[in-house]
C-alpha cells in the first residue's frame, strides 16, 4: 500500500515596514526634553511577534487535528476492507489493531499531541495580552508626565518673553527662575517614568527569547509525541514524519530571535543603551539670563522667635528683582516653592555690618513665613564668610541689576545708595536684638514716633551720594531740647559720635551731599 502526500509548508515570518530601518537603537534622544519616541512601536512589534507565533501554533493545531481526522477516517475505511474479505488476508499484521495500529493513532493524537499545542496556544495568547496591557498602562503615565513638562516649558517661555518685553513686575510664582526650576522638577519625574517604562519594555523584550525557546521546545515535544504516534504505521509514513521532526529539531533555540532582532534593530531596544540623564537634557529658555540668579548661596536668616536664633537656608536674587528663600537647594525631590519671596524694588535694604544685613518688605510667597495679608516685616540675614557677605552686598547695593528698578540700600559706613523708589526706613538700620542687648541704655524703638511718620528732605543736589544715581534724601534732623541743644533721651540707634549709656552726647557730622545713617557702635 503506497501513500502519496504533500508536506505542509510553513509561511515566512511576518514582516512589517519597520524591518527596513537601519538605525541601531530605538532609544530616545539624550538631549530632548520631550522625546518623540514613546516605545509604542517596540510594544506593537513585540505583540505582533507573539501573534506570529500564535498563528504558527494554530497552524500546527489545525494540521494535527486534520491528521487525527484522517487517521480516524482511514481506520474506518480499513474496517470496510476487512469486512469484504471472507478470510484473513496474509498481510493482516500490517493493520494491527493494537496500540500502534491505525485505529489507535487518532486517539493518541487527540490525547497526547493536540493538548500540548492547545496549551501552548493559550500561553502565547496570554503573554501577548499581558504585554499589550502592561505596556499601555505605563505608557499612559509617561504621556501624562511629558504633557506636564511641556506645559511648564511653555509657561517658562511665555514669562521669559514677558520679562524681555516688559519691565513690569512679575508674580513670584511666574519668575522665570522659579519656572525653570519647576521644569527641572517635572523633567526629573518624567525621566523617572520614562526610565521605568524603558526598563519594563526592556525586561519584556529580554523575556521574549526565553519564551520563544519555550515555544520551540514545546513544539519539539509535541512533534516528538506525534512521531511516536505515527511510527507504528508504514515505513513511508515513518520516514515522512521523521523528516518533519528532524527539521524541527534542527532549529536552534535562538535562531529565529537572532534573525528577528537583526531585521528589527531599529525598533527594538538596545540593551546596552544608557539611561537618560537629567544633566544632558536641554529645553527652551534653559539658559535665559532671567533664569540665572545674580547671586545665590547659603545664608542664615534670623528667626522671628528670639530663642531660635539663626536658621540656615538657600537664597537667591533673580534678575526679576526677587529675593527668594528655600529650605534646601534641591530641584529633584521636591517642588522648588520659595519659603519667602521679597520684591526688592519695594523693599528697604540696609544694616550691612559684621556679615549681616536686613531687608524690610512684604513676603509675597504666601508660605508659612509670610501671611495671607502680606504684612511688612523685617528679615535679618547673616553670611557665613566674608567673601559671601561681599558678594551679597555688591548685588544688593546695585539696584540697577534688578530689572532696572531701584531700592533703598543702606551702607555700613553710614552713606546711602540713592534710589528714586523709597527712602530709607528707620527699621533698616536698627541693630539686631542680639547685637544691641550688650549695650546698656540702647533700645530698639523707632527713630521717629509712630504718630510722626519719617520725612525726607533733599540735601544739596550738587553732590549725589552715588554716581549716576538720583539725589539722596536727607535724614530728619536730630531732636533738640528747648535750648537748641541735642536731646539726651535714649535713641534707638547711635550716631557716629560718642555714645554714653544710650544717650547721644554729640550729633553726627554730616558731609555735604551725603546722608548719615545711624549705626550702632560696639
Amino acid at each position: 500500500m503506497a501513500f502519496k502526500s504533500v508536506l505542509p509548508r510553513r509561511s515566512n515570518t511576518v514582516t512589517t515596514s519597520n524591518t527596513t530601518r537601519t538605525s541601531t537603537s530605538a532609544s530616545m534622544g539624550e538631549g530632548d526634553a520631550i522625546p518623540d519616541s514613546d516605545y509604542k512601536d517596540t510594544t506593537n512589534l513585540l505583540v505582533e511577534r507573539l501573534h506570529a507565533w500564535k498563528h504558527v501554533c494554530g497552524n500546527l493545531e489545525d494540521y494535527m487535528t486534520t491528521t487525527m481526522k484522517v487517521q480516524k477516517s482511514h481506520a474506518k475505511e480499513l474496517e470496510k476492507v476487512f469486512k469484504t474479505v471472507s478470510e484473513p488476508i496474509k498481510e493482516e499484521h500490517h493493520f494491527d489493531q493494537g496500540a500502534t495500529g491505525v485505529s489507535d493513532a487518532e486517539k493518541r493524537l487527540k490525547q497526547s499531541v493536540v493538548p500540548i499545542l492547545e496549551q501552548l496556544h493559550a500561553e502565547i495568547k496570554t503573554k501577548a495580552k499581558e504585554l499589550g496591557g502592561g505596556a499601555m498602562k505605563h505608557g499612559k503615565e509617561v504621556t501624562k508626565s511629558r504633557a506636564a513638562t511641556q506645559k511648564h516649558i511653555e509657561l517658562l517661555g511665555q514669562y521669559a518673553a514677558t520679562f524681555e518685553t516688559s519691565k513690569s513686575r512679575l508674580d513670584a510664582a511666574h519668575d522665570p527662575y522659579i519656572l525653570s526650576r519647576g521644569v527641572t522638577y517635572r523633567l526629573g519625574r518624567q525621566v523617572a517614568d520614562e526610565n521605568l517604562h524603558f526598563q519594563e519594555i526592556l525586561t519584556i523584550q529580554n523575556s521574549i527569547p526565553t519564551f520563544e525557546a519555550h515555544i520551540i521546545e514545546t513544539i519539539q515535544r509535541a512533534m516528538n509525541e506525534f512521531f511516536q504516534c505515527m511510527t507504528a504505521q508504514t515505513d513511508h509514513h515513518r520516514n515522512m514524519y521523521s523528516n518533519i521532526v528532524t527539521h524541527s529539531q534542527q532549529i536552534p533555540i535562538d535562531f529565529e530571535w537572532n534573525n528577528f532582532f537583526k531585521r528589527n534593530d531599529a525598533t527594538l531596544l538596545d540593551p546596552s543603551a544608557p539611561l537618560r540623564d537629567l544633566a544632558t537634557i536641554r529645553y527652551a529658555n534653559q539658559d535665559h539670563h532671567a533664569t540665572k540668579p545674580l547671586v545665590e548661596g547659603i545664608l542664615d536668616r534670623k528667626s522671628r522667635a528670639v530663642l531660635k536664633g539663626y536658621t540656615g537656608g538657600y537664597f537667591a536674587i533673580t534678575p526679576a528683582g526677587y529675593l527668594h528663600g528655600f529650605k534646601e537647594n534641591d530641584d529633584t525631590r521636591h517642588e522648588p516653592v520659595p519659603d519667602i519671596s521679597l520684591y526688592l524694588p519695594e523693599c528697604t535694604i540696609g544694616g550691612f555690618n559684621d556679615l549681616k544685613f536686613s531687608v524690610k518688605g512684604k513676603d509675597l510667597s504666601g508660605g508659612k513665613v509670610g501671611n495671607a495679608f502680606h504684612m511688612t516685616s523685617e528679615f535679618n540675614f547673616k553670611a557665613r564668610t566674608k567673601n559671601d557677605f561681599e558678594q551679597w552686598q555688591a548685588v544688593l547695593s546695585n539696584p540697577g541689576s534688578w530689572s532696572g528698578a531701584g531700592s533703598v540700600v543702606a551702607s555700613p559706613s553710614g552713606s546711602q545708595v540713592a534710589s528714586p523708589v523709597s527712602p530709607i526706613s528707620p527699621a533698616a538700620t536698627m541693630p539686631n536684638v542680639g547685637e544691641a542687648s550688650g549695650q546698656a541704655g540702647i533700645t530698639e524703638k523707632a527713630a521717629v514716633p509712630p504718630e510722626q511718620p519719617a520725612t525726607t528732605e533733599t540735601t544739596q543736589g550738587d553732590a549725589p551720594a552715588v554716581a549716576e544715581k538720583p539725589a539722596v534724601e536727607a535724614a530728619p534732623p536730630a531732636p533738640t531740647n528747648a535750648e537748641g541743644a541735642p536731646a539726651t533721651e535714649p535713641m534707638p540707634t547711635t550716631t557716629t559720635g560718642a555714645v554714653t549709656e544710650g544717650t547721644v552726647t554729640k550729633p553726627a557730622v554730616q558731609e555735604e551731599g551725603t546722608v548719615s545713617v545711624p549705626t550702632a557702635e560696639k
